[in-house]
């Protein structure tokens, strides 16, 4: 079952086939928990994030129709985040205003204060998700197009122009 890609896998687990899920788990949960992690900077919150993104994919499983199974499970789980943050923090539109967070412990703080880091947390939350999907997480222009609802070429062109401005932050802290 290990070579088995993910979307057949997934077909798989919509069709009832519950024990395959782990194999996507174990082969995902730390991308979706990193992404989690990166835009929350919490890490409790994070993982509580990853599991409701897991358990919202079994209960939804029967809404898996084929495509990318990478872009559908980062769309549950960038939709979990929103719905996290309008529920608990009344937000109007949480992507946008989701901002950095103090880190709790020392080794989050060592992270926290690395350059790149910082410079990241400078971004707004939507250009820094665009980046941490489409680089830290290696999705694919044409299914990162299909979880934030664009077009490959604009966002080609968006995550350029957000690199150019990452730049000038990261030189100016130095």
């Amino acid at each position: 079952m290990e070579a088995l890609s993910d979307e057949i896998l997934m077909q798989k687990v919509a069709e009832g086939n519950l024990d395959l899920l782990k194999v996507l788990f174990d082969r995902h949960h730390k991308y979706v928990y990193n992404y989690l992690f990166k835009m929350t900077r919490d890490a409790m919150l994070s993982e509580d994030l990853t599991q409701d993104v897991f358990y919202k994919l079994i209960r939804y499983r029967g809404s898996y129709k084929g495509g990318a199974f990478v872009s559908w499970l980062f769309s549950i789980a960038r939709n979990n985040l929103k719905t996290h943050f309008t529920r608990d923090h009344k937000f109007h539109d949480p992507i946008e205003v989701l901002d950095y967070r103090q880190a709790d412990n020392e080794q989050d703080k060592q992270e926290e204060y690395s350059q790149l880091q910082n410079a990241l947390d400078k971004l707004n939350a939507e250009d820094r998700e665009l980046i941490i999907l489409n680089r830290y997480q290696e999705i694919r222009y044409e299914e990162l197009a299909t979880i934030v609802g664009s077009t490959p070429g604009a966002l080609k062109t968006r995550v350029s122009r957000i690199l150019k401005k990452l730049r000038v932050i990261y030189l100016e802290s130095n």
